[in-house]
């Protein structure tokens, strides 16, 4: 409630506090609640209640700002009476106002701590009484009815006190003060001194509103029959469908389903397919379009008509441009070119009779698998799809979720195709070693179905619920590691194995490829920056341990940087990277090259050993000490390679007479360690070097430094053959081993190894530990 005052004579000039307003405006003879929360806004109410009562209120523009600057405050406000200030819990305050008269702001006076400001008193144009201006009032007053009838928020209280208004421009100021307007709009008609103006203006945004109010009504209304005529919509659809012919209109649901079954027709689908198709088509005909079936059949649908069911691309069958194109992409690979231009030759022979390979590429990081099967679907003119599996644990990934679902979906075979948009493209299946299993089931069991050229041509989603060709999709798989696939999938897979690079190839790859596309990705000429063919080797020896080259681009790409950053300084760029330069961009040298060990020394022998990143070598030293005979294992070795240890102390101990070696070494404690002790290691092939180690301690001979070997061994002394001979080979390679020992009956594994290898290394094969001696001990 307005507390009540007596009348106070206003002078033509007053000033006052100032309440700036960005949301809405106090209009004369109407009482107004609005929330102040400004803490300066606050004080100038407090001001006007110790006065008399009196505040400035005016708009402000930039209403969208919460910044407040007083160059934005309207010039016409209102002059007005505060009722009572009530203080929220939250710092903010509660105002009640009655508007007296409109005023215009001549100065802002005061800025700190409140506001305050010189107004002149404006008068309202005076008008005369007219038929003209009471026609206008009942007009603006029939109007403002029918839009309290169709507002949701104008309550009745509003109408009568408008119909309660006595003049044109009490009345006018009433009907803005309840209209959503915009602040500009409102202080437009704020500005309007005439009452009859005024009360035409507001006529004509009442005029909008109401009709806004009438298009939203037809809409709710509209919207209400269509939820009311759901249940007898498809009774009167027949009907509907005649009428709408007669009148020569399509109905837009009938034009839908014409839609999906030429679709269906047209999408080559076979014969069970598509009279699953044709059911469901009928079944979304009979299906209300409000019913939640609706949405699920059509999704359906749309899914079986979008898959390529037939259309395919043309294998490029020139062999020579193939070999070209895979010569053009990838340096090496000679194995795996091989293999796909032995599939376009046979392929080109037989016609397209052919099943596709499921062919699977094993190696370490970074060694190309994924980019070669992008260059295999280039060269055969198939497009390239790619699926990563790591991480996977759920069979419906593979198979698809069954439509009872919420939601359900094909699986990520069938929506790849779907995005391949043809029947025959290359399918990567990346990181299948990665795939795991938990309850709810094993994606890899799901596999064997996909990756069988005698089962995929029939392919079970368990969303599309009908067979699917996969047989002419050439699938690829990847993995770094064999062990971990499911001998049932592994079976399914022709295995293709991509060893490690050499030192000569990892030059070729990073000349051709590496620096081209380091160049164009850092904005730098050839002109600006050359690699030299030593500073690259440099970097490959000293600057990354790998089997692939994705760090050697890593440190290419580094230097490109530094390089980039000198360029943008406005400096002059350096041109060529010479081997003295490396250090300077990438740092002092990480690994060292060379032979494994700087010296001769006794019981320290160099092993080779597999890992997932290609290979690498290992220093095996051994200590003896006073004791009981016991042997001591450390640097985290597995059980495998425990009994190796004990294999190989077997065999010393049965040589001492031979070696003439005191019986004093049966008292001695024996401490064998395998650096790096926080990498687990396992695995027989490390017994040829410890037992070469042993010796070296026990006898006092040194082992040569240039000397690497592999083998496991028996309590006889015979050296049996090993896996992953190319890895060590190359392993031994990088480290600059001169000479190799390895078993004789693993002599036919190096025809993988590449010639410069051969060339650089002297391999020795040998049968037993008399023979590895012979060659590794001074």
């Amino acid at each position: 409630m307005i507390n009540q005052v007596s009348a106070i004579t206003t002078p033509q000039i007053v000033e006052l506090p100032l309440l700036p307003r960005r949301d809405s405006l106090v209009y004369p003879r109407l009482t107004t609640q609005m929330l102040v929360v400004r803490p300066a806004f606050q004080r100038a109410v407090e001001e006007a209640i110790a006065g008399d009562r009196r505040i400035l209120v005016v708009g402000r523009a930039n209403e969208q700002s919460r910044d407040f600057d007083v160059r934005d405050i309207y010039p016409i406000g209102t002059l007005a009476m505060v009722g009572r200030m009530m203080k929220l819990p939250d710092g903010s305050a509660t105002v009640w106002l009655q508007g007296e008269t409109r005023v215009r702001i001549l100065d802002v006076t005061q800025t700190d701590p409140w506001y305050r400001a010189t107004a002149e008193v404006l008068e309202e144009t005076p008008y005369e009484e007219s038929l003209q201006v009471q026609a206008a009032m009942r007009s603006l007053l029939a109007q403002f009815e029918k839009c309290v009838q169709l507002s949701p928020v104008l309550s009745w209280d509003v109408y009568v006190a408008a119909m309660n208004a006595e003049t044109p421009g009490w009345l006018a100021d009433l009907v803005c003060s309840a209209l959503n307007i915009e602040m500009a709009d409102r202080q437009q008609l704020m500005e309007l001194l005439d009452p009859v103006e005024r009360l035409s203006a507001v006529g004509q945004f009442l005029s909008k509103e109401v009709e806004l109010l009438e298009l939203q009504n037809e809409i709710d209304s509209q919207v209400r029959e269509t939820m009311d005529k759901s249940q007898r919509e498809y009774v009167l659809r027949e009907q509907l469908r005649a009428i709408q012919k007669e009148l020569h209109d399509i109905d837009p649901q009938a034009q839908d389903m014409e839609n999906l079954r030429a679709k269906i027709e047209s999408s080559g689908m076979p014969e069970e397919a598509a009279k699953k198709a044709t059911e469901e088509l009928v079944r979304l005909e009979r299906t209300p379009p409000a019913s939640p079936e609706n949405g699920v059949i059509r999704g359906y649908l749309e899914w079986l008509t979008e898959l390529p069911w037939t259309t395919h691309t043309d294998d490029n069958l020139d062999i020579g441009l193939a070999a070209k194109l895979l010569d053009k992409n990838h340096y090496g690979l000679k194995k795996v070119k091989e293999r796909i231009l032995e599939y376009l030759a046979v392929r080109k022979l037989s016609e397209g009779k052919l099943h596709s390979p499921i062919l699977c590429f094993v190696g370490a990081p970074g060694v190309g698998k994924t980019s070669l099967g992008r260059s295999i679907a280039e060269a055969m003119g198939r497009k390239f799809v790619r699926v990563s599996l790591g991480g996977i644990r759920d069979e419906a990934e593979i198979r698809g979720h069954r439509r009872t679902y919420i939601g359900a979906l094909p699986g990520r075979v069938i929506q790849t195709l779907r995005r391949a948009g043809t029947i025959n493209p290359v399918f990567m299946l990346d990181e299948i070693d990665k795939v795991g299993a938990d309850f709810r089931g094993d994606p890899s069991s799901a596999l064997l179905e996909v990756l069988d050229p005698e089962q995929n041509h029939a392919f079970s989603d368990h969303y599309l619920e009908v067979p699917y060709n996969l047989s002419q999709v050439m699938f690829i798989t990847t993995a770094n590691i064999l062990d971990p696939i499911i001998p049932a999938l592994r079976d399914r897979m022709e295995v293709i194995e991509l060893p490690g690079y050499t030192e000569d190839e990892k030059l070729e790859i990073a000349r051709r490829f590496l620096v081209p596309k380091q160049l164009e990705e850092h904005a730098l000429m050839e002109d600006q920056l050359r690699f030299a063919p030593n500073a690259i080797r440099k970097m490959i020896r000293e600057y990354t341990r790998e089997a692939g080259v994705r760090n050697l681009e890593r440190e290419i790409g580094t230097i490109c940087r530094k390089v980039a950053r000198t360029i943008a300084e406005g400096k002059k760029a350096p041109g060529n990277i010479v081997p003295q330069s490396v250090p300077k961009y990438l740092g002092p040298t990480r690994f060292s090259w060379g032979a494994a060990e700087e010296q001769d020394e006794i019981g320290v022998a160099t092993g080779v050993a597999y890992t997932p990143t290609g290979g690498d070598v290992l220093s095996i030293e051994v200590a003896l000490l006073k004791g009981k005979g016991d042997l001591l294992l450390t640097g985290q070795l597995g059980d495998v390679m425990k009994e190796s240890a004990q294999a190989a102390l077997s065999y010393c101990r049965s040589k001492s007479d031979s070696w003439s070696l005191k019986d004093g070494v049966r008292r001695q404690d024996i401490h064998i360690h395998i650096p790096a002790g926080a990498t687990p290691k396992d695995g027989p092939s490390a017994g040829a070097a410890m037992t070469t180690a042993l010796a070296s301690a026990l006898t006092g001979k040194p082992v040569r430094k240039e000397v690497a070997m592999t083998g496991e061994i028996t309590l006889r002394g015979k050296v049996l053959p090993v896996g992953g001979i190319k890895e060590k080979v190359l392993a031994a390679h990088r480290a600059g081993i001169k000479v190799f020992v390895l078993p004789t009956d693993n002599r036919k594994d190096m025809i993988d190894i590449p010639l410069n290898v051969r060339r650089d290394v002297q391999f020795i094969y040998v049968k037993d530990m008399d023979s590895v001696l012979q060659v590794a001990l001074r």
